[in-house]
């Protein structure tokens, strides 16, 4: 799953900003993603829109999650678990998009991050 946010200045509860919220959502959810069997791949700040309108498109911050299977995804999405957890996305998040993919190449192992 490619997930696409942009965040609040505020949270909506007033607790800190969007981005704090979103923090607490994350911390309540990892736990939620791996007892389905999935996990982040990788996550990264969205610094600018190179190809699109920038209006339309942008975005804060970018994750990639792999689960085993939709059904993992749902079963996790459903839960009451994540119900609960979800109420600081909503704080948090301006925009969330969520992309369901299916991995045709991956050449993850060859990127290397710049110190």
């Amino acid at each position: 799953m490619l997930n696409l946010m942009r965040f609040r200045e505020r949270s909506l509860d007033g607790n800190g900003s969007g981005w704090d919220a979103y923090l607490r959502y994350s911390a309540l959810t990892i736990k939620l993603i791996k007892a389905q069997g999935g996990t982040i791949i990788w996550t990264g700040e969205a610094e600018a829109v190179a190809l699109g309108e920038s209006d339309r498109h942008r975005w804060d911050y970018v994750a990639l999650v792999r689960y085993p299977s939709r059904t993992a995804f749902l079963a996790m999405m459903t839960s009451p678990e994540y119900a609960a957890a979800n109420v600081e996305r909503e704080n948090g998040c301006l925009d969330h998009a969520i992309v369901a993919t299916r991995q045709t190449y991956s050449n993850l192992s060859e990127i290397r991050t710049k110190e």
